[in-house]
């Protein structure tokens, strides 16, 4: 995605970009001359919302008709179908254009490709140029954080196991000068990791957990902490294989959580950064945790095993128990949590919870502005019953027997290992878009990111 955006020095005779609409569309092509005229009427080409034409100049040369509603693009991204729809060459938006920053993020957003399992992949691409006006240093920082999270999403379990999403944790640390450890099998007993080493014990792919910081001790504390589980067979709760097909992306909360800390590091925003992964895979042997299994965990509490399909909670309550340990001013996990938050909102809309009002509308005002939706759902306290357990601290599931509210009652088991942290914020994500759209490719997907690192750089700016 890097290269499909180029500053204007860096452009080879880039060819003109009209956004057109249908009124307009007359008047400027009497600008061009008879040849772009004629070829426009030949084609039928009426300046529909979204779709393209290539066109003749008079003299030589070309240019390129992109339809818009009379008053603005029918969406901020809709320049994206341009990303597919072009030959290899460098384009030049002509001014004024709506929207132009968030207009050149959809075409890069829509030039992603996960070509590493493809040979013969051409690298080659259209390019749109970037105004001297507009910030192309952090639109490519906000790209390469997207497509980090897009890249590890769609990489198969049997290429990212526990040891290479780890790794993938300290490579990107040590490249922006960070540092930490991963504390991996049998350790985790020792360090006080319970859960993670129950959910991950039973596969060949040993557990661990991944525990790195960056920036200025003295720094404001912003700690990310995402799930990795690497892939999720339900465990002894096994999935039936049309709901395990899809299981490479239980990893997406870490995936997202790697983008976003790229983000923030590449930025050199004035934070201390703190990234928590627990990276398991749940898997069956003799040695995998059973439902019924009463667990210990990092807080001190007891947990009841309902379901070994509900793993991702365990690891990360252990994760956000070891991170709530230092008080920090924000703490925010992203997680592929739960089926129930897809049926109340569907793929692309990623509830979040949070008890911080003030947090709340900070995240929903970002999300709003960068085009990254999420959606509030409450962390409803009267639900907190459904979490009772009869004979430990508390029940990682739903133990009601009506099946209701399913991601509220997820959030709520992860509220009880947080206690310290200043703010909280808790992101049900997908972490997959199953058929392309502007600013989205089908496959692995980042969630929430972009938003959160506007809303980062703004809250704790320089």
């Amino acid at each position: 995605m890097r290269q499909s955006l180029i500053s204007a020095h860096e452009a080879t005779a880039p060819i003109p970009v009209y956004a057109v609409s249908e009124a307009g569309l007359p008047n400027l092509l009497s600008k061009l001359g008879a040849n772009a005229t004629g070829w426009a009427e030949r084609q039928g080409y009426n300046a529909q919302a979204g779709r393209s034409l290539m066109v003749p100049l008079d003299g030589g040369g070309q240019a390129v008709l992109f339809g818009t509603l009379p008053e603005n693009l029918p969406h901020p991204f809709a320049l994206g179908t341009l990303a597919n729809d072009l030959p290899p060459a460098d384009y030049e938006m002509q001014e004024p254009f709506p929207a132009i920053a968030q207009a050149l993020l959809g075409f890069a957003l829509s030039s992603y490709a996960f070509n590493r399992y493809r040979g013969g992949a051409s690298g080659k691409q259209p390019r749109l140029v970037v105004p001297e006006h507009v910030d192309i240093e952090r639109l490519q920082i906000v790209l390469d954080g997207v497509q980090l999270a897009r890249d590890l999403i769609n990489i198969p379990a049997n290429d990212l196991g526990t040891a290479e999403l780890a790794a993938q944790v300290e490579d990107l640390f040590n490249a922006h000068g960070g540092s930490g450890s991963i504390v991996v099998g049998d350790e985790l007993l020792k360090e006080n990791l319970p859960l993670v080493h129950a959910v991950g014990r039973a596969s060949d792919n040993t557990p661990r957990l991944a525990d790195f910081t960056w920036g200025d001790d003295d720094a404001p504390k912003v700690t990310l902490v995402g799930k990795g589980v690497i892939f999720d067979t339900g465990g002894l709760n096994i999935k039936p294989g049309g709901s395990m097909s899809l299981m490479k992306k239980d990893m997406g909360g870490a995936a997202n959580v790697l983008g976003l800390a790229s983000m923030i590091m590449a930025a050199k925003l004035p934070v201390r950064l703190r990234v928590i992964v627990p990276c398991v895979e749940n898997s069956i042997a003799g040695s995998a945790f059973r439902p019924g299994d009463i667990l210990p965990s990092r807080k001190g509490l007891t947990v009841e095993i309902g379901n070994t399909d509900a793993e991702g909670r365990l690891i990360l309550a252990d994760a956000l128990a070891l991170a709530d340990e230092e008080s920090p001013e924000l703490l925010i996990d992203m997680a592929t949590l739960t089926g129930a938050a897809r049926v109340a909102l569907g793929p692309d809309l990623p509830p979040y919870f949070t008890n911080d009002e003030d947090l709340a509308e900070d995240i929903s005002i970002f999300a709003e502005a960068s085009e990254d939706p999420m959606w509030r759902l409450p962390l409803w306290q009267p639900y907190m019953k459904y979490l009772d357990s009869q004979v430990a601290d508390i029940s990682h599931i739903n133990t009601s027997g009506t099946g209701f509210a399913g991601s509220i009652t997820a959030a709520l088991f992860l509220s009880r290992f947080v206690e310290n942290a200043e703010s909280w914020a808790h992101f049900d994500i997908y972490g997959w878009t199953p058929s392309s759209k502007p600013g989205k490719v089908a496959g692995g997907e980042a969630q929430g990111i972009r938003a959160l690192f506007d809303m980062i750089s703004d809250q704790f700016s320089a």
